[in-house]
């Protein structure tokens, strides 16, 4: 048998520290850091070569990761859904302001003889009512198309940013109290006016929003007895 096959058959064997354990994952991170770019494409290289380099990498994944999930979220639209937000979004800028007010104005220029034509929709000029009330109809359906639109992708970051708050809550939670253990182990005593045991305490929601609402209406009721 050959010496480093020997050698390797003995460290195979060996239980290893963790510290060497720590190395080795440390090592292994490197090499895929050295891998990853060369397994992206020239437009993901020229891409990553133009991040800010005062913002870490863990910053540009999460940006990339938000207009990716928007990016997502828009491509997902149905046909109904982008046509509700083609209107919305050009009934709410100045150019529909202008282009209405060129159109009343013509009407009504129109309607009032000045240009020596027959007037087809005279004072109080019923036609353009009618259709302005139409118009109004329509519009505020597609705002409303794409408000509810709008309203579910809100819930859904709303639920995501409680689950993330939730497992940040419960992990600080958890090192605490590791860290209290490892105080208690190492003999070191707890300041008196220290808040450590009320941070250790688990946090539940629904707790927290009962209270919430019990002391709104504390002081709402308080509030109304003083008026």
């Amino acid at each position: 048998m050959k010496p480093k096959e020997a050698n390797d058959k003995h460290t195979k064997g060996k239980v290893t520290s963790p510290q060497a354990r720590l190395l080795a994952a440390a090592k292994e991170r490197k090499d895929i850091r050295r891998v990853q770019p060369d397994e992206l494409n020239k437009e993901d290289v020229e891409d990553h070569a133009k991040d800010n380099p005062a913002l870490s990498d863990v910053i540009e994944r999460n940006i990339r990761t938000i207009i990716h999930l928007r990016l997502k979220a828009a491509s997902e639209r149905n046909l109904q859904d982008r046509i509700a937000d083609t209107v919305t979004s050009f009934s709410g800028r100045m150019v529909f302001v202008y282009v209405h007010v060129m159109w009343f104005g013509i009407w009504i220029l129109l309607n009032t003889g000045w240009f020596g034509g027959h007037p087809f929709d005279p004072f109080p000029y019923g036609l353009l009512t009618m259709i302005v009330s139409l118009e109004a109809i329509f519009l505020s359906t597609f705002v409303l198309i794409s408000q509810n639109r709008l309203s579910e992708e809100t819930e859904h970051r709303a639920d995501l940013h409680l689950h993330i708050g939730l497992l940040t809550e419960h992990e600080l939670t958890r090192v605490l109290q590791m860290l209290d253990a490892i105080q208690d182990k190492l003999g070191i005593a707890n300041d008196e006016d220290s808040e450590l045991a009320d941070l250790e305490k688990e946090t539940k929601p629904e707790d927290v929003l009962a209270e919430i609402e019990r002391l709104q209406l504390r002081a709402l009721f308080g509030k109304k007895q003083t008026l």
